[in-house]
């Protein structure tokens, strides 16, 4: 484990320590509020229950996103409903899987879909996965062989996408999306989930894997609270982007029968 000290502290805070944990796909479940902070500053709705699970509505009502660690084998479900051309689709994720990598399919769903043609595999064989074709389906592996994703195809031609990481004793979590699901979002987690970066977990909560790589870091709470900040700020600013351009632009001529300098008065 190396150990890292981070310079300019304030007097007025204690660091804490934190570790930066590798692979990302090992490092454990984290902060649901990475995931669902971002949501609420991109406009989407919290319509949790006090005590209950965490259940969050797209603003147009499409998408609901809820997390349940209380139940068997619990943890994250996605669910879309059926619009225009798009049908309905679903994905189930374990309460183990990083919020980083959940992040990436909930950070897709804010943001407008590329007119490129999606590719779920790319991100994979961009960070060196290990790629083969098994007739119909096609694995990816990563390359210490702790994570994986599989495109499975049935006999009717629909197409199941299974991924997940386990370590040597086990542990670990899996993911499931449903053939409907727009490849775009599959490529967004893919992204993340091949992501080189490593995932940050407090002290106390690095789970016990000899597979995992840890780095000690002191951290000001301050700090955390900075780049929680800029993510959600960079949420809030994206969405006012787009509302702007779909909302009427603000009139800037006077209409004709409004004369300048001239006032009317009421009778």
């Amino acid at each position: 484990m190396r150990k890292t000290k981070w310079q300019g502290w304030g007097p007025a805070e204690q660091a804490e320590q934190h570790y930066l944990v590798e692979p990302r796909t090992l490092a454990g479940g984290g902060d649901i509020r990475h995931v669902s902070e971002f949501l609420r500053a991109s406009g989407w709705r919290d319509k949790s229950k006090p005590g209950g699970p965490l259940a969050m509505e797209s603003p147009d009502r499409a998408v609901r996103i809820s997390y349940d660690p209380h139940i068997q084998p619990g943890g994250w479900t996605i669910h879309g409903t059926a619009r225009g051309h798009q049908a309905e689709w679903w994905a189930v994720l374990g309460r183990q899987a990083p919020v980083e990598i959940i992040a990436g399919l909930t950070d897709a769903l804010t943001q407008p879909r590329s007119a490129h043609a999606p590719n779920v595999w790319a991100p994979l064989e961009e960070q060196h996965w290990q790629t083969r074709p098994e007739g119909r389906h096609y694995t990816a592996t990563s390359p210490d062989g702790a994570a994986w994703m599989h495109y499975r195809q049935d006999g009717h031609g629909n197409a199941l996408w299974w991924t997940g990481a386990k370590d040597r004793q086990g542990n670990g979590w899996t993911a499931q999306f449903a053939p409907t699901t727009p490849l775009h979002l599959v490529q967004a987690f893919s992204t993340a989930l091949a992501s080189p970066e490593p995932a940050m977990r407090p002290r106390g909560r690095v789970p016990h894997s000899a597979q995992i790589r840890t780095t000690s870091v002191s951290v000001l709470p301050s700090q955390l609270s900075a780049w929680q900040h800029a993510r959600n700020a960079a949420a809030r600013a994206s969405t006012w982007a787009r509302n702007s351009v779909r909302s009427p632009r603000p009139r800037t001529t006077p209409r004709p029968h409004a004369a300048s300098g001239a006032f009317r008065t009421r009778r």
